[in-house]
């Protein structure tokens, strides 16, 4: 496991997204899966950085791992911010009209309808969110 501890801040994003991107070109991953992620990882990071500690700057830790049966990459979020847990807020309805809908929620949707596996948990202080993909 590899672990990448950086002030949460929206600046750092680029610092992130290498941080996964690099290593899943390196496991030979389709640019599909890459660019899924890449997508999932600015979805997290952004909510972290914008939230977390608001209106401080905190730190957030993020690991990633590698398994090879079946091959996958699973990537843990850790910070020391408020608590919360996205996967409470219920999914939004994609098919009603713009107008009728909630706001807020469909990052979470997104990352969820982009990765295998996802779970938090709130230990010690911190926010724990993992989440796995298969590729």
């Amino acid at each position: 496991m590899e672990k990448l501890t950086i002030d949460a801040t929206v600046e750092n994003l680029e610092t992130v997204t290498e941080f996964i991107s690099s290593s899943l070109e390196e496991k030979d991953c389709s640019i599909k899966i890459i660019m899924q992620m890449e997508l999932v990882i600015e979805e997290i990071f952004v909510n972290v950085a914008s939230y977390a500690y608001r209106p401080n700057v905190g730190k957030v830790t993020i690991c990633r791992e590698f398994e090879d049966s079946p091959r996958s990459i699973k990537i843990t979020f850790i910070d020391g911010g408020a608590a919360f847990n996205p996967l409470e807020k219920e999914d939004p309805d994609i098919n009603a009209e713009l107008e009728e809908r909630d706001i807020g929620g469909l990052g979470i949707f997104l990352v969820k309808k982009n990765v295998d596996d996802i779970s938090y948990e709130r230990k010690d202080g911190k926010n724990i969110l993992a989440i796995k993909k298969l590729f």
